[in-house]
């Protein structure tokens, strides 16, 4: 099928230096914001790639759930695809796309496990169904049907149907620390706006780039 007919003229706005925040974090936080008074659903919603062993890329589409200026922080099973990746090389990309605002981020740098305490403040804090579901999906594995898995999620509701569930050992957070992060904004005719901030000793370092 031929789709080249397919056109999007990107008119809403631009993005100039002079808007920049000194750091990627702020400058994120103002378009985040941003993002949240929209109807763009799951804003924190960003594709996550990573490499394996062999050189193949991989992507699937993961949640934030805080940053600061530490790094973008998401959670996982240890045993996942993606987990086993990060252990092999942790450099990743997490990438946002916000076409309703004819927005992209781009995040490049380095996965980092947090700990376990921290990953269990954040566990406590999910409904309690997602943290059974937690215990039940060996992630990425083959499974025979759906109502296995099901199952599963039975047993272990009954379980723990008494007191708290306890956080998995093979569940836990990453931190994704930046060394660079690319802000784009669509602009007409193609000629969109790109800054790319880039680590350095005394912070970052702002350059634009072509389109």
């Amino acid at each position: 099928m031929d789709i080249s007919n397919f056109r999007h003229e990107y008119l809403k706005g631009g993005l100039e230096s002079a808007d920049l925040a000194d750091s990627p974090v702020e400058q994120f936080s103002t378009w985040f914001a941003q993002a949240e008074k929209t109807d763009i659903p799951d804003p924190n919603a960003m594709v996550l790639a990573t490499v394996s062993k062999e050189g193949q890329p991989s992507q699937r589409t993961v949640l934030l759930k805080y940053y600061d200026e530490a790094g973008f922080v998401f959670f996982t099973n240890r045993e996942s695809r993606k987990a086993r990746e990060m252990k092999g090389n942790p450099r990743v990309n997490l990438h946002f796309v916000w076409l309703d605002l004819e927005r992209q981020i781009s995040i490049a740098g380095r996965a980092e496990s947090i700990s376990a305490a921290e990953s269990a403040r954040y566990f406590m804090s999910r409904p309690r169904d997602s943290q059974i579901a937690a215990w039940v999906s060996n992630q990425s594995s083959r499974i025979s049907s759906r109502q296995i898995l099901m199952q599963k999620f039975q047993e272990m509701k009954q379980k723990f149907s008494n007191g708290d569930v306890p956080l998995p050992s093979f569940w836990g957070g990453y931190r994704v620390v930046p060394s660079t992060v690319e802000f784009w904004q669509g602009r007409k005719n193609r000629l969109h706006d790109r800054f790319l901030y880039v680590r350095s000793d005394g912070g970052w370092e702002v350059e634009r780039l072509a389109p």
